[in-house]
């Protein structure tokens, strides 16, 4: 099915009467495709805070941060890596947790893993949120066997030693976990690997990675960093696409072209420009990744999965530079409302996308301080998109007003929309532009009756929440749009994320 993109045009190439402030937006009837719940996934490392003290307290699950996570119906839970997980050994992680060995982590900051947070704790942690697990194997220090052995010992439901390892760890039915990464970042902290040399590495592990009795892998190929085409040509070329469910590709909005200092609280309006024009650029590696994929899969049989994303700026000062923690803001919460709209978009392939991270690290959702934790912006953007999940896409074209910086241009607005199962809309927009109402005219493919919504704004762009303000950006009801028939008119305020419902 294709897709409806979206579309930049300035105002003096305009025939009509569209103001240069206003959007036109037609929405499609809805087509075959499903906005997967996947793509709302979340990514959980051994790093910094993000397990001990984030999701991991004292020896037990942090009961807060499951609570906050079932409430935007967290679908998938990526662990334990990223980079840890070409150094994690699984048997490490598993029995009596005083007599499990005290490792290193190596990759972040040299620091004591005493892996009291393992497998158990995991999937029990994911069975309280509701969500599935994504285990990403070892392929950089481990070995096929090794990636054999966990599978087995977490999905076989029969009599074989691993299996009654497992239930005398405390579990006798097989846990049954569907999602692998086959390693992470092979290419870099996965085994500086040539995509050749993954691609064999791959099939190697894969072939031994077995379909136990009621569960079916969905293998994960570790895909490529950014704009490298020749990687994700490589693999799909090498790699027959029955043998992986998905191919991932990893793309963080970063300053990887200077050695300037990006504070995630402290920025002016150019620094606002050029990270919001470096997440939308996404579209574009999605576009030239997928053109790849097609080529070899015109049927669209192997999912793209973006298994890491977010906006990755300077640790806060005062902590240590390897733990990656950072403030979230209202920038970063426009950012990732945007992403997930072109995900929304590219539904048709993206099946899964894991935000980096969840708590504690990089773009959280969530910021611990002892028993304290808030929920920051981009926490609010999932709690406001989360209607999308599993409903069927509506596709759509835009027409945007322009975001001017020096004079440079972006699309001041984006959206996507879908339909649920009970014929109930979902509508969600972003307005980047930090000084200037937009106004929006919304075509709608049928007749609606009942119109509400929910915004996320703020006056500034770096606008945060504190332990001491927890509440400071919130989404609020909005009263900013207007339903005649199947037209529909809405007034976005500048740095805002509104979400839409008509019935």
């Amino acid at each position: 099915m294709k897709l409806y993109l979206f579309c930049l045009t300035l105002l003096s190439m305009l025939t009509g009467t569209l103001s240069a402030q206003q959007a036109i937006l037609n929405i499609k009837e809805k087509g075959q495709t499903s906005i997967s719940k996947h793509i709302y996934g979340q990514f959980a490392e051994h790093l910094g805070r993000s397990i001990y003290d984030g999701f991991y307290r004292n020896g037990e699950v942090r009961m807060d941060v499951v609570n906050a996570l079932k409430e935007i119906k967290i679908p998938v839970l990526r662990w334990p890596g990223g980079c840890f997980a070409d150094q994690y050994h699984w048997r490490d992680g598993i029995g009596e947790k005083m007599s499990r060995p005290k490792t290193v982590n190596t990759t972040w900051g040299m620091v004591t893993e005493d892996n009291s947070f393992g497998t158990a704790e995991f999937l029990e942690m994911c069975k309280l949120i509701g969500c599935q697990p994504y285990i990403a194997g070892n392929v950089g220090t481990g070995s096929p066997q090794e990636m054999k052995d966990w599978i087995e010992y977490l999905n076989f439901g029969g009599v074989s030693s691993l299996s009654e390892l497992r239930a005398k760890n405390g579990h006798a039915l097989p846990y049954k976990v569907s999602f692998w990464g086959v390693g992470n970042e092979s290419w870099g902290c996965g085994g500086l690997m040539e995509p050749e040399t993954y691609a064999t590495q791959y099939k190697t592990y894969a072939l031994f990675a077995k379909n136990y009795p009621g569960v079916l892998l969905r293998k994960i190929a570790g895909g490529a960093n950014g704009n490298d085409y020749h990687w994700t040509e490589v693999l799909m070329k090498n790699i027959p696409a029955w043998e992986m469910w998905g191919l991932s590709f990893h793309y963080y909005t970063r300053d990887e072209e200077t050695n300037d200092k990006h504070s995630a609280t402290s920025f002016d309006e150019k620094e606002y420009f050029y990270f919001v024009k470096k997440a939308l650029h996404i579209e574009d590696l999605i576009n030239k990744h997928g053109a790849i994929m097609d080529k070899y899969d015109p049927q669209h049989k192997v999912a793209m999965v973006i298994d890491e994303w977010g906006i990755w700026v300077d640790p806060e000062p005062g902590t240590n530079p390897a733990f990656a923690y950072q403030q979230n803001s209202m920038r970063d919460a426009l950012i990732a409302a945007s992403t997930l709209n072109v995900f929304n978009n590219h539904a048709d392939r993206i099946k899964m996308a894991n935000l980096a991270q969840t708590v504690n690290v990089i773009d959280a959702l969530l910021l611990t301080k002892g028993d304290q934790m808030i929920k920051t912006p981009t926490y609010w953007v999932f709690d406001l998109f989360k209607e999308h999940q599993d409903a069927k896409l509506l596709p759509l074209a835009i027409t945007s007003p322009v975001y001017s910086f020096n004079n440079d241009n972006i699309p001041a607005i984006n959206a996507s929309a879908s339909v649920d199962t009970a014929g109930v809309a979902h509508i969600t927009l972003v307005n980047l532009d930090p000084k200037n109402s937009l106004t929006v005219a919304a075509s709608l493919p049928k007749r609606y009756t009942g119109l509400s919504g929910e915004i996320l704004h703020s006056d500034r762009f770096n606008a945060i929440n504190t332990f001491e303000a927890p509440d400071a950006v919130k989404p609020i009801p909005f009263n900013g749009a207007s339903l005649n028939n199947n037209q529909l008119q809405i007034t976005l305020p500048p740095l805002s994320v509104v979400a839409l419902t008509l019935k």
